[in-house]
This record gives C-alpha cells, structure tokens and sequence, in this order.
C-alpha cells in the first residue's frame, strides 16, 4: 500500500475487484431477460415514457475519463423524438458551466436515465450525441417562450426499461421518508460553499419565490 493511501485510515483493509471476472464471481450472471430486453430503437411504449418524463439524468464522460451527470427537467411534453432513433433534449437557462456539453464536444457518448414521478421503473437510454444551435425542430422545443440556443440530438444505440428496486429501497417516492430540513437550506449552503461574500438574506430573497419565476429567462 502506498503511502498515500497509507495516511487514509479508511484505504486500510480494502480489498478491490481486480477484473471482470472477479466481479461476476461476486454477483453473478444477468438473467436471460435482463440480457434480452436491450433494443436499439424506441418501442412506442418508451415514446409514451418519454412525453410523460419531465426529469432526466444527463450522465457524459470528457476525453480523459472524467464523469459529469446533470439533471435536467422541463414539463412532461419536452422530449421530443424525432423518429425511432433520434431524440432531442433542449437546453434552458443555467449556471453556464456546461460540464456534460465540453464533455459531449470531446466525447460523444451519453446515457440517459428518464424518471417519471410517482414511478419506481425508469427509461435508460444510452447513444450517441452532439451539440446543434438550431434546427427546423427548435420551434418544438420553445416552453413558456424560451426558444433554446442549444439542443442535445442523440441517436440511440440502448434503450431498456430498469426496475424499480433502488426507488423500492430508497422510499424515494414516499412523503413519509421525506425530511427536507435534514440538511440546511439552499441559502445556507450557497453562503457557506460558494458565495461568503453575500449575506444570508440577500441569498434568501435569490432563492426565494422569484427564483421559480426566471427558469425560462436567460
């Protein structure tokens, strides 16, 4: 062990998974149906998933290996497909870091995860995607009159539906797990990690009823 490693006293007594062969000695073989429901088109019950989906997880990876996942969400209605292959996913307004989209320039693959609330199964989709500035379609992707300046298009290589064990255990959908006030507010964290300089009541007037008003504004 390393000396580094060595000076992290919770790397003492890990012990890794060395190849794959390891791993599935571990957990063994995927079901001949988890094998099996991989397709590469879009079925039309994934296009009725995807207008009721307002939420998805944008996962991207940069030319050097580094990973960025990134919510997105927009009313159920947004995604929009284009045909059994292709589906476009519009930008709106943010913070402007545009983590997965420099990833995208470097890297064109992505994966996809689309949530519909209440449900505990989720949409996987996995493919190839690029960065477009308009298109004849852009006109589909307007909400609330914000007209994106960029679209994510990608073309599906995987799509399957998950099951829903991780929202099972988690009791993610259940209001009787939810406890908001487990960790401070957003003013207190942006104060404490990102903004010092401002004070708390200057960051509760940001974040408070206005913020939901600009979400379309850039």
């Amino acid at each position: 062990m390393d000396a580094q490693h060595d000076q992290r006293g919770h790397e003492r007594g890990v012990v890794d998974v060395a190849d794959e062969a390891e791993l599935r000695a571990l957990v063994g073989e995927p079901s001949a149906g988890a094998v099996r429901k991989e397709r590469d088109r879009l079925h039309d019950l994934d296009r009725a998933w995807l207008a009721a989906s307002p939420f998805w997880l944008l996962a991207t990876a940069g030319a050097d290996g580094t990973c960025d996942v990134s919510p997105k969400g927009d009313p159920a209605g947004s995604v929009l497909v284009l045909d059994d292959r292709t589906v476009a996913l519009a930008e709106r307004p943010g913070n402007r870091r545009v983590d997965g989209f420099r990833n995208v320039l470097a890297n064109a693959h992505v994966g996809l995860l689309f949530l519909v609330p209440g449900r505990g199964d989720t949409l996987r989709v996995n493919g190839r995607a690029r960065l477009v500035r308009d298109a004849p379609w852009f006109d589909d992707l307007v909400v609330e009159g914000h007209r994106p300046v960029l679209a994510l298009l990608v073309e599906v290589e995987q799509v399957f539906h998950h099951c829903s064990k991780a929202f099972l255990r988690s009791h993610l959908w259940d209001p009787e797990t939810w406890d908001p006030d487990a960790v401070p507010a957003r003013p207190r964290i942006a104060r404490a990690l990102e903004r010092p300089e401002a004070s708390l009541e200057e960051l509760e007037r940001y974040y408070g009823p206005s913020y939901a008003q600009g979400l379309y504004r850039s």
